[in-house]
């Protein structure tokens, strides 16, 4: 073990990185720290003029009190790596670049480190999905990790960050970096941040962390004008006729959910189990929605009764226990985008538009409550459903009807 230790190798060493210049035009300085030929960097945020910097010597060579400090600074960053390589090896413990480096920042083992936590986060979500989560909502929690990590990367040059290092800053620079390097737009920046907040919850309520770096931080979702189908485009959407039979499926999947207010993970789910008759015989749809878990009752109108009968036999939908043959969201996307061009419907469609279109032109349009929308719906509350309560011009004409007909009569 003896002859083993003396092998053991350690160095330190400072350089400027030229091809990674500042926004002031000097170069960061970073610490190399070699032990038995395992490296970690440490960047010690300071910077140089590349020009000013001796390499040899590792220092600048400028005679001004700016150089001066900063030399002084190195030094004592040089003095503290050592004295933390002498107390480990008096302590007797495992001696390594990263051991010497966390010890620098003044954290053990014990501290956990933000993509650590977030990817055991994301890891658990993922076993939950079909029970608390979506597949689409556990994607997102993945591509919100990967837009954090990529940012650690090229703002910090490192692969994670220690909890206690995430502050406010941390938080402000990572919105600007979402709407800036990823040319995120708002509310988009915003989802993001918003698990974030999540995972960062996770580590205070463990003790992980003792400030919360979003205290005083408040942001603000941008109001989205979502595109939603009138009666008259529905109606000609209704009455196509396709040549194709993909399109002509992807229509009346389209449609069922127009006529129901389903979402599509709801719609792929939904099964002959769901459907019940009351006792005046009526079929109503009763199903818990996937993302919320909200029970929704939904009365089954003519149209949708039609296109549910109109699959009774298919092949597909009888093997997979299902009432529609539904393809992937992003494939009824992609179709229905040709569907639009081929109604002349100058929309962008989504299977989210069908939602909107149930809430407004179906529902609402023909004075269905808003309490009643929402039980519809599957909304926790009746705030969710107000974000989809578009005021219709037919609407506002049937309440100023109204009002015009009390004029008159007051003029009589």
């Amino acid at each position: 073990m003896g002859e083993e230790k003396r092998r053991s190798t350690f160095s330190v060493l400072f350089y400027i990185k030229k091809q990674k210049l500042l926004k002031n035009g000097e170069a960061p300085i970073c610490m190399r720290l070699t032990v038995n030929k395992q490296k970690a960097e440490i960047m010690i945020k300071r910077s140089v003029p590349a020009e000013l910097w001796n390499q040899a010597k590792e220092c600048s060579k400028g005679k001004d009190r700016a150089s001066m400090e900063l030399n002084y600074y190195i030094g004592t960053v040089r003095a503290k790596i050592l004295q933390i390589h002498r107390e480990l090896e008096m302590d007797g413990k495992e001696i390594s670049a990263t051991v010497v480096r966390d010890r620098f920042y003044g954290r053990d083992k014990v501290q956990r480190s933000l993509l650590e936590v977030y990817a055991e986060h994301n890891e658990k979500c993922r076993g939950l999905i079909g029970k608390e989560y979506s597949p689409a909502t556990v994607e997102k929690f993945e591509t919100s990790i990967r837009h954090l990590r990529m940012f650690i990367r090229s703002q910090y040059h490192r692969e994670d960050v220690f909890l206690n290092e995430v502050n406010g800053q941390f938080i402000r620079d990572f919105e600007y970096w979402l709407k800036t390097t990823m040319n995120c737009r708002n509310n988009s920046a915003l989802k993001h941040l918003k698990n974030l907040k999540k995972v960062i919850r996770i580590a205070l309520a463990n003790e992980w962390m003792t400030k919360d770096p979003f205290y005083g931080i408040h942001f603000k979702m941008d109001e989205v004008n979502m595109e939603f189908l009138t009666r008259e485009e529905l109606e000609v959407l209704m009455n196509k006729e396709f040549s194709i039979k993909r399109l002509e499926q992807v229509r009346d999947v389209f449609a069922f959910c127009c006529f129901s207010g389903m979402a599509f993970s709801d719609v792929y789910q939904l099964s002959r189990e769901h459907l019940v008759k009351d006792n005046n015989g009526a079929l109503w749809i009763r199903k818990a929605r996937q993302k919320t878990k909200q029970m929704c009752n939904i009365p089954v109108l003519s149209p949708a009764r039609r296109l549910i009968d109109k699959y009774a036999d298919c092949p597909e939908c009888v093997a997979k226990n299902v009432l529609f043959p539904v393809l992937s969201n992003q494939k009824m996307n992609a179709y229905l985008k040709e569907i639009a061009d081929l109604c002349g419907i100058q929309k962008r469609l989504t299977t989210h538009v069908a939602r909107y279109t149930a809430a407004t032109s179906v529902f609402l349009a023909n004075e269905v409550s808003m309490e009643n929308v929402a039980k519809i719906l599957g909304h926790a509350n009746i705030k969710m459903t107000q974000h989809y309560a578009k005021v219709l011009d037919q609407s506002i004409m049937r309440d100023m009807g109204k009002v015009e007909k009390s004029f008159l009569k007051e003029c009589v």
